[in-house]
């Protein structure tokens, strides 16, 4: 179970996180649990916290820089757009006995029972495994990485302009096997809405000094890999147990990281500068698990003291909501004839920054 747990979190780092933090995550993995799938659920999810809310907010960034629509059939391509999410303190660490763990997980040393999250100082603390009365063995949870921020990535992304004020944003990244690191992709479409045309027509920019607008966009970044988890050596199948499957050969994580941002921006051009203002709500979910049959192992046979397993099916999920909340966002757009450069700050449950290169033709 170790070596699922293991996976489980350095794959999703890999989704979620540049391939440097995911390199350097996979030694501090350590040994995570072995329990029931509902513990290490548990354990799995308090211990990523970060790292599914920190993505979640990079999902929702990037979208717009201007509240001013582009004009009919001009468009913009944002080649490369970087965010980094400022984890709360409050997530830096999580308590063992505050998770609804079972009575088979137990703190070692009572008096420690706070480990760190993802996002986290160094130092896990160690945990007893136990399977009934009969203690398997002690194992020490992993430390933290001390994440200042948890960054991701938004791949191309493309604007082109409509009628009457409004614009529509496409982000796309084709299904793109990377070798060990797994398969990934990303989809989204926004739609932004000029307002103050609508308002007073052509006779706007003598009337009022600024641009209003109000915004939507939607992402979906998908993450696979197989997975190879065999049983122990020596280990053999549970004999309580009779007729477990022995068929490890459908083991993969999939993972979905969906986010929804809604705004009304605010901005005002100076000649080749845009700065702008932005408050909205934003919305990530998580669905990311193990699917296929696993070995675990929980016991051993008395007296040959043989180690033994039991196969569980699909034995990590996590679907939840990790950020549901108002965010606000300060920042600018500066067009350099076809190119362009933005750049952005937003204040919410974690602060967060978004830096942008892209080219362009018009307004």
């Amino acid at each position: 179970m170790k070596k699922i747990y293991s996976l489980l979190k350095h794959a999703l780092i890999l989704a979620a996180v540049s391939s440097s933090l995911a390199a350097s995550a996979q030694d501090e993995v350590g040994e995570f649990i072995k329990s029931s799938p509902a513990d290490a659920t548990k354990l799995a999810n308090a211990y990523l916290t970060p790292l599914f809310k920190g993505f979640g907010v990079g999902l929702n960034s990037g979208w717009n820089n201007t509240a001013n629509a582009k004009n009919l059939g001009r468009f913009e391509l944002r080649l490369v757009s970087v965010s980094g999410a400022m984890p709360s303190e409050a997530d830096k660490t999580f308590d063992i006995t505050k998770i609804g763990l079972s009575n088979n997980v137990r703190p070692t040393n009572t008096s420690q029972t706070i480990n760190p999250t993802v996002a986290g100082p160094d130092g896990g603390i160690s945990v007893d495994i136990y399977n009934g009365s009969q203690k398997i063995e002690t194992v020490a949870l992993p430390g933290g990485a001390d994440l200042p921020a948890i960054p991701s990535f938004n791949m191309l992304q493309g604007t082109v302009g409509l009628i009457k004020g409004i614009d529509v944003t496409l982000r796309l990244l084709p299904k793109i096997k990377a070798g060990d690191v797994g398969t990934f992709n990303m989809i989204g479409g926004g739609v932004k809405l000029e307002l103050l045309p609508l308002i007073a027509g052509n006779k706007v920019g003598k009337l009022l000094p600024f641009d209003l607008a109000v915004a939507l966009g939607y992402t979906q970044f998908g993450y696979q890999k197989d997975l190879n988890v065999q049983p122990e050596s020596g280990a053999e199948s549970d004999p309580a147990k009779p007729g477990q499957s022995q068929d490890f050969s459908n083991q993969r994580i999939d993972a979905k990281f969906t986010g929804i941002n809604t705004e009304v921006i605010l901005s005002k051009k100076f000649l080749i500068f845009t700065p702008f203002v932005s408050v909205g709500y934003n919305n990530a979910k998580t669905d990311a698990g193990l699917k296929g049959n696993y070995p675990v192992t929980t016991g051993a046979l008395i007296p040959s003291g043989t180690r033994t397993y039991t196969t569980y099916t699909d034995p990590v999920s996590i679907n939840q909501t990790d950020i549901s909340g108002f965010r606000g966002n300060v920042g600018f757009q500066l067009n350099l004839a076809f190119l362009r450069l933005y750049g952005s700050y937003s204040l919410a449950e974690y602060n967060a920054f978004n830096v942008g290169l892209g080219i362009g033709i018009g307004k």
